[in-house]
Protein backbone atom coordinates (compact mmCIF):
# COMPACT_ATOMS: atom_id res chain seq x y z
CA UNK A 1 0.00 0.00 0.00
CA UNK A 2 1.94 3.26 -1.22
CA UNK A 3 2.11 5.68 1.88
CA UNK A 4 1.79 9.57 1.55
CA UNK A 5 3.12 12.25 4.60
CA UNK A 6 0.59 15.19 4.51
CA UNK A 7 1.99 18.29 5.72
CA UNK A 8 0.42 21.54 7.55
CA UNK A 9 -2.12 21.86 10.28
CA UNK A 10 -5.42 22.18 7.93
CA UNK A 11 -4.74 19.71 5.54
CA UNK A 12 -3.59 16.95 8.46
CA UNK A 13 -7.04 18.82 10.24
CA UNK A 14 -9.30 17.82 7.59
CA UNK A 15 -7.67 14.24 6.38
CA UNK A 16 -8.08 13.14 10.58
CA UNK A 17 -11.37 14.58 10.00
CA UNK A 18 -13.20 13.36 6.77
CA UNK A 19 -11.48 9.88 7.94
CA UNK A 20 -11.09 8.24 4.11
CA UNK A 21 -7.80 7.10 4.58
CA UNK A 22 -5.75 4.66 6.72
CA UNK A 23 -3.68 6.58 9.01
CA UNK A 24 -0.66 5.62 10.35
CA UNK A 25 1.36 7.89 12.49
CA UNK A 26 1.09 11.55 13.39
CA UNK A 27 4.64 13.23 13.53
CA UNK A 28 5.07 16.31 15.64
CA UNK A 29 8.51 18.62 15.95
CA UNK A 30 10.08 18.00 19.43
CA UNK A 31 9.24 21.63 19.98
CA UNK A 32 6.23 22.42 19.21
CA UNK A 33 3.30 23.74 21.36
CA UNK A 34 -0.03 21.66 22.18
CA UNK A 35 -2.27 24.57 21.99
CA UNK A 36 -4.90 26.34 19.48
CA UNK A 37 -5.17 24.14 16.50
CA UNK A 38 -2.34 21.92 17.35
CA UNK A 39 -4.38 20.68 20.13
CA UNK A 40 -6.88 20.12 18.10
CA UNK A 41 -5.45 18.06 15.77
CA UNK A 42 -4.21 16.17 18.37
CA UNK A 43 -7.15 15.64 20.18
CA UNK A 44 -9.09 14.67 16.84
CA UNK A 45 -5.74 12.24 16.56
CA UNK A 46 -6.60 10.97 19.92
CA UNK A 47 -10.46 10.21 19.30
CA UNK A 48 -9.33 8.49 15.65
CA UNK A 49 -6.62 5.85 17.37
CA UNK A 50 -3.90 7.74 15.41
CA UNK A 51 -0.26 7.16 17.28
CA UNK A 52 1.66 10.75 18.30
CA UNK A 53 5.25 11.19 18.06
CA UNK A 54 7.78 13.76 18.75
CA UNK A 55 10.60 13.78 16.51
CA UNK A 56 13.19 16.64 16.21
CA UNK A 57 12.43 18.82 13.72
CA UNK A 58 15.14 17.85 10.95
CA UNK A 59 13.41 14.38 10.23
CA UNK A 60 9.92 16.40 9.59
CA UNK A 61 12.24 18.67 7.12
CA UNK A 62 13.10 15.83 5.81
CA UNK A 63 10.00 14.11 5.20
CA UNK A 64 8.43 17.30 3.99
CA UNK A 65 11.00 17.97 1.68
CA UNK A 66 11.33 22.11 2.00
CA UNK A 67 7.45 22.56 2.06
CA UNK A 68 6.05 24.84 5.54
CA UNK A 69 5.31 21.68 7.20
CA UNK A 70 3.97 24.19 10.39
CA UNK A 71 5.73 21.76 12.81
CA UNK A 72 3.88 17.88 11.82
CA UNK A 73 3.39 15.50 9.22
CA UNK A 74 0.59 12.59 9.14
CA UNK A 75 1.76 9.32 7.60
CA UNK A 76 -1.28 8.24 5.71
CA UNK A 77 -2.24 5.72 2.94
CA UNK A 78 -2.80 7.21 -0.54
CA UNK A 79 -5.57 8.99 -1.47
CA UNK A 80 -8.92 7.33 -2.25
CA UNK A 81 -10.47 8.17 -5.33
CA UNK A 82 -13.68 7.20 -6.30
CA UNK A 83 -15.19 6.33 -9.72
CA UNK A 84 -17.79 7.67 -11.91
CA UNK A 85 -20.79 5.91 -10.75
CA UNK A 86 -19.77 7.03 -7.55
CA UNK A 87 -19.79 10.59 -8.04
CA UNK A 88 -23.77 10.12 -9.97
CA UNK A 89 -24.83 8.40 -7.06
CA UNK A 90 -24.01 11.44 -4.37
CA UNK A 91 -26.28 13.89 -6.80
CA UNK A 92 -29.10 11.02 -6.54
CA UNK A 93 -28.60 10.71 -3.21
CA UNK A 94 -28.93 14.33 -2.48
CA UNK A 95 -32.09 14.26 -5.11
CA UNK A 96 -29.91 16.80 -7.07
CA UNK A 97 -28.92 17.69 -10.47
CA UNK A 98 -25.24 16.76 -11.00
CA UNK A 99 -22.83 19.06 -10.39
CA UNK A 100 -19.32 18.30 -11.83
CA UNK A 101 -15.89 19.60 -12.30
CA UNK A 102 -13.64 18.51 -14.58
CA UNK A 103 -10.02 19.67 -15.40
CA UNK A 104 -8.33 19.04 -18.30
CA UNK A 105 -4.17 18.51 -17.52
CA UNK A 106 -4.26 21.25 -15.17
CA UNK A 107 -0.75 21.32 -13.23
CA UNK A 108 0.04 24.00 -10.70
CA UNK A 109 -0.79 21.90 -7.99
CA UNK A 110 -1.81 25.84 -5.88
CA UNK A 111 -4.12 26.02 -9.04
CA UNK A 112 -6.00 22.69 -8.09
CA UNK A 113 -5.79 23.29 -4.63
CA UNK A 114 -7.52 26.25 -4.51
CA UNK A 115 -10.34 24.73 -7.26
CA UNK A 116 -10.87 21.93 -4.47
CA UNK A 117 -11.85 24.11 -1.77
CA UNK A 118 -14.08 26.40 -3.85
CA UNK A 119 -15.85 22.93 -4.94
CA UNK A 120 -16.14 21.57 -1.48
CA UNK A 121 -17.48 25.28 -0.39
CA UNK A 122 -20.44 25.35 -3.34
CA UNK A 123 -21.21 21.18 -2.78
CA UNK A 124 -19.95 19.85 -6.01
CA UNK A 125 -20.93 16.40 -6.45
CA UNK A 126 -17.68 15.08 -7.94
CA UNK A 127 -14.11 16.06 -9.72
CA UNK A 128 -12.15 14.25 -12.78
CA UNK A 129 -9.01 14.77 -13.91
CA UNK A 130 -6.89 12.52 -16.37
CA UNK A 131 -4.45 10.01 -14.35
CA UNK A 132 -1.69 11.18 -16.97
CA UNK A 133 -0.06 14.18 -17.62
CA UNK A 134 -1.78 16.63 -15.26
CA UNK A 135 -1.73 16.73 -11.47
CA UNK A 136 -2.79 14.65 -9.44
CA UNK A 137 -3.92 14.58 -5.55
CA UNK A 138 -0.77 14.93 -4.09
CA UNK A 139 -0.27 16.05 -0.47
CA UNK A 140 0.67 19.58 -2.19
CA UNK A 141 -2.67 19.81 -3.86
CA UNK A 142 -4.32 18.72 -0.01
CA UNK A 143 -2.20 21.01 1.78
CA UNK A 144 -2.89 24.16 -1.22
CA UNK A 145 -6.55 23.11 -0.57
CA UNK A 146 -6.80 23.33 3.45
CA UNK A 147 -7.67 19.81 3.17
CA UNK A 148 -10.72 20.34 1.33
CA UNK A 149 -9.86 17.78 -1.00
CA UNK A 150 -10.14 14.87 1.81
CA UNK A 151 -13.99 15.72 1.82
CA UNK A 152 -14.42 15.39 -2.24
CA UNK A 153 -14.93 12.34 -4.58
CA UNK A 154 -11.96 13.04 -6.97
CA UNK A 155 -12.29 10.56 -10.07
CA UNK A 156 -9.22 9.80 -12.13
CA UNK A 157 -9.75 8.97 -16.09
CA UNK A 158 -7.85 7.29 -19.03
CA UNK A 159 -9.36 9.44 -21.10
CA UNK A 160 -11.25 12.90 -20.55
CA UNK A 161 -13.15 13.38 -23.77
CA UNK A 162 -14.33 10.33 -23.52
CA UNK A 163 -15.80 10.53 -19.86
CA UNK A 164 -17.22 13.42 -21.04
CA UNK A 165 -19.55 11.65 -23.83
CA UNK A 166 -20.00 9.11 -20.80
CA UNK A 167 -21.32 12.17 -18.71
CA UNK A 168 -23.55 13.46 -21.34
CA UNK A 169 -25.48 9.84 -22.13
CA UNK A 170 -26.26 10.63 -19.01
CA UNK A 171 -27.86 13.60 -19.77
CA UNK A 172 -25.15 16.42 -18.07
CA UNK A 173 -23.97 19.28 -20.36
CA UNK A 174 -20.73 19.68 -20.93
CA UNK A 175 -19.66 23.50 -20.45
CA UNK A 176 -16.31 24.83 -21.38
CA UNK A 177 -14.95 27.70 -19.82
CA UNK A 178 -12.50 29.59 -22.45
CA UNK A 179 -11.54 32.94 -23.94
CA UNK A 180 -11.85 34.16 -27.53
CA UNK A 181 -14.16 35.83 -30.07
CA UNK A 182 -17.71 34.86 -30.37
CA UNK A 183 -17.92 33.18 -27.35
CA UNK A 184 -20.57 33.58 -25.32
CA UNK A 185 -20.46 35.13 -21.68
CA UNK A 186 -21.91 32.75 -18.47
CA UNK A 187 -24.29 35.48 -17.74
CA UNK A 188 -26.18 34.62 -20.67
CA UNK A 189 -26.51 31.18 -20.31
CA UNK A 190 -28.75 29.15 -17.54
CA UNK A 191 -26.63 26.79 -15.63
CA UNK A 192 -29.46 25.48 -13.36
CA UNK A 193 -28.65 21.86 -15.14
CA UNK A 194 -26.86 18.58 -14.98
CA UNK A 195 -23.98 20.55 -15.24
CA UNK A 196 -20.13 19.29 -15.80
CA UNK A 197 -17.39 22.31 -15.80
CA UNK A 198 -14.52 22.10 -17.75
CA UNK A 199 -11.47 24.10 -17.76
CA UNK A 200 -8.04 23.87 -19.18
CA UNK A 201 -5.03 23.58 -18.37
CA UNK A 202 -2.95 27.10 -17.37
CA UNK A 203 -1.78 29.02 -20.18
CA UNK A 204 -3.05 25.99 -23.28
CA UNK A 205 -6.90 26.29 -21.82
CA UNK A 206 -8.76 23.03 -23.16
CA UNK A 207 -7.27 20.64 -25.46
CA UNK A 208 -9.02 20.72 -28.77
CA UNK A 209 -10.97 17.22 -28.64
CA UNK A 210 -11.89 18.00 -25.51
CA UNK A 211 -13.67 21.79 -26.81
CA UNK A 212 -14.95 19.67 -29.18
CA UNK A 213 -16.85 17.55 -26.68
CA UNK A 214 -18.30 20.29 -24.64
CA UNK A 215 -22.01 21.15 -25.24
CA UNK A 216 -21.19 25.27 -24.81
CA UNK A 217 -18.16 26.97 -24.17
CA UNK A 218 -18.45 29.93 -22.56
CA UNK A 219 -16.65 32.87 -21.14
CA UNK A 220 -15.94 35.41 -17.89
CA UNK A 221 -17.16 39.10 -19.00
CA UNK A 222 -14.73 41.38 -18.48
CA UNK A 223 -14.01 45.19 -18.80
CA UNK A 224 -10.66 45.82 -17.51
CA UNK A 225 -7.62 45.76 -19.07
CA UNK A 226 -6.19 42.29 -18.34
CA UNK A 227 -7.61 39.83 -21.00
CA UNK A 228 -7.31 36.81 -18.90
CA UNK A 229 -7.72 35.33 -15.21
CA UNK A 230 -5.87 32.69 -13.64
CA UNK A 231 -7.68 29.19 -13.85
CA UNK A 232 -7.97 28.72 -10.28
CA UNK A 233 -9.75 32.69 -9.89
CA UNK A 234 -11.96 32.27 -13.19
CA UNK A 235 -12.99 28.35 -12.47
CA UNK A 236 -14.24 29.63 -8.75
CA UNK A 237 -16.43 32.59 -10.22
CA UNK A 238 -17.80 30.04 -12.43
CA UNK A 239 -18.22 27.40 -10.06
CA UNK A 240 -20.44 30.04 -8.04
CA UNK A 241 -22.17 31.36 -10.93
CA UNK A 242 -23.29 27.57 -11.05
CA UNK A 243 -24.48 27.55 -7.58
CA UNK A 244 -26.10 30.77 -7.79
CA UNK A 245 -27.89 29.75 -10.56
CA UNK A 246 -29.85 26.52 -8.74
CA UNK A 247 -30.96 28.96 -6.27
CA UNK A 248 -27.89 28.25 -3.74
CA UNK A 249 -29.26 25.07 -3.96
CA UNK A 250 -28.42 22.58 -0.57
CA UNK A 251 -27.66 25.52 1.26
CA UNK A 252 -30.12 25.07 3.93
CA UNK A 253 -28.36 21.77 4.91
CA UNK A 254 -24.90 22.68 4.51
Amino acid sequence: MAVEFIYSHWAIMECLRAGRRKLDQLLLTDSVEEKGLVAEILSTANDRGVPVKRVPRRIIDDIAQGANHQNMVLRASSYPYVDLETVLDVSKKRNEKPFILLLDLLKDPQNVGALMRVADAVGIHGVIMQERRGVAVTPAVVNASSGAIEHLNVVQVVNLSQTMKELKENDVWMIGLDIGPNVPTIDKTDLNMSLGLVLGSEGEGMRRLVRDTCDLVLCLPMRGNVASLNVATAGSVALYSAWRARGWEGWAHA
